[in-house]
């Protein structure tokens, strides 16, 4: 459809350059993950200082199976971001108005989905993962507090993905700062003034994900591409809730093999004690922040994907997966390497106890010592999204990842049951997935050089 192409607010994705294009987007988007992983840390700080062991050791015992929750739907959400990217290089303003509201509807319906049927099965799930009797009252009560919030979280992550599809991080990245300062003022609040412990977390971080999701509701009526209000009353879009599906839920449940085989690990970790639940929960509040560094760039290659895929470059698509991949390398290399410096120190805000910091830091070692391996997984999986192309790369995720990691604690660890025998099964999953996805990244470019002509792009 040629016509005047839409561009991102302050990136040029059709035709501007693709490097500064790419670290433009996902620095604030890599930023923004980071902030929403500061609510959770910020809640085991508070109460790791203020409550005690046991009720950091709830939140850590939690935070895998919320994390699958909303990582599912955080895929789903990737669905609107490629949609609205295709209709944005079709310059297709309607497409774009129906993608919105489906989005918007569908993030509420998903959290309230997700809500009746956590608070239906949370003691059985928490039987399941092996929480320990003293701390299993206060997991129940964190999980079911944060499962309130649900609509609201996950209304964010779909109003971000909208942004994110125009090419816009900053304006979630700022609605995340005012609800992460708020968050932070309400956790100290509750559990320092009130004296409440992890339902005081739990509340504020559902109080702040409010103001965050009305920022970018407010945000979205002001969009001059978007009539809210309209794509609202038109409700579900057959078509776009298809498409939004078919791509979003294959990327979605890619995305939940990682927290399904991390559910399976804190099970076995579980087993190991409350000194290590507590130590590798606050490791991985550190090293995920390297991850997030990967992910930023994994998006914003589906975006730029996406877009240049739908206005029919196919020439742009590739240089772009190119050149997010060595970006991604040096960013997540940098990261890691910063955090493997100061971990002692980071893990020292938590819990000061030697034998706390030496088990955190095994986990780093193993995590973020390796996981430019997982740069490969992320960013060849976000560039097929761009393309539209999302079951395939879920189905390797399923085997690469899951398989290995499950297989490994029922035989490895089962063997060996320690902490260092456990963390093995990270590197070797990322090592046998990260090959896989190359491999079907390859076939799909030749299968499509075979059945797709390139089209002319306007100019």
């Amino acid at each position: 459809m040629a016509g005047t192409k839409l561009r991102g607010k302050d990136i040029d994705i059709l035709s501007g350059p693709i490097g500064r294009g790419l670290l433009r987007l996902a620095i604030p988007i890599a930023l923004t993950q980071m902030l929403q992983q500061l609510f959770n840390a910020a809640d085991i700080a508070v109460v790791g200082q203020f409550s005690g062991r046991n009720a950091m050791a709830a939140i850590g015992g939690t935070s895998p199976l919320i994390g699958l929750v909303v990582t599912l739907f955080f895929g789903i959400s990737v669905g609107s971001t490629v949609v609205i990217a295709h209709m944005i290089g079709l310059n297709d303003r309607r497409g774009i108005s129906r993608a919105v509201g489906t989005s918007l509807l569908l993030a509420v319906c998903g959290g309230l989905l997700a809500f009746g049927l956590g608070e239906a099965f949370a003691v059985p799930i928490l039987r399941a993962m092996s929480v320990p009797e003293g701390t299993f009252p206060l997991s129940l009560l964190y999980f079911r507090i944060y499962l309130a919030g649900m609509p609201v979280i996950l209304l964010y992550n779909f109003e971000s993905a909208i942004f994110r599809s125009y090419g816009d991080a900053r304006t979630p990245l700022l609605a995340l700062v005012a609800a992460g300062i708020t968050n932070v003022a309400l956790n100290l609040f509750f559990v320092c003034v009130i004296g409440m412990s992890v339902e005081g977390v739990a509340l504020a971080t559902v109080l702040s994900n409010v103001l965050s999701a009305g920022i970018l509701l407010y945000r979205l009526g002001k969009h001059p591409d978007i009539d809210l209000k309209a794509s609202l009353r038109a409700g579900f879009h057959k078509e776009s809730l298809r498409q939004i599906i078919g791509i979003g839920l294959p990327a979605g449940v890619q995305g939940t093999m990682f927290s399904l085989s991390n559910i399976v690990i804190q099970s076995a970790v579980n087993q190991l004690g409350p000194e290590v639940m507590a130590a590798s929960a606050a490791a991985f509040n550190i090293e995920i922040m390297g991850y997030y560094v990967m992910n930023g760039f994994a998006q914003a290659t589906t975006t730029f994907i996406g877009q240049n895929y739908g206005a029919g470059n196919r020439k742009r698509c590739r240089t772009i997966l190119w050149k997010a991949l060595g970006l991604d390398l040096a960013a997540t290399a940098a990261a890691a390497g910063l955090i493997l410096l100061t971990g002692k120190l980071l893990l020292s805000l938590f819990n000061s106890d030697p034998a706390f910091l030496e088990l955190g830091y095994l986990r780093l070692l193993f995590i973020s010592g390796t996981c430019v391996i997982q740069v490969v997984i992320e960013v060849v999986s976000g560039a097929l999204r761009g393309y539209g192309f999302s079951l395939v790369p879920a189905i390797v995720a399923i085997f690469g990842i899951c398989g290995v990691r499950v297989g490994w604690v029922y035989t490895g660890f089962a063997a060996d049951p320690t902490f260092r025998t456990l963390l093995i099964a990270y590197p070797v999953s990322w090592a046998v997935t990260a090959a896989a996805q190359f491999i079907v990244y390859l076939l799909y470019i030749r299968h499509q050089n075979k059945t797709e002509p390139e089209r002319e792009v306007p100019a």
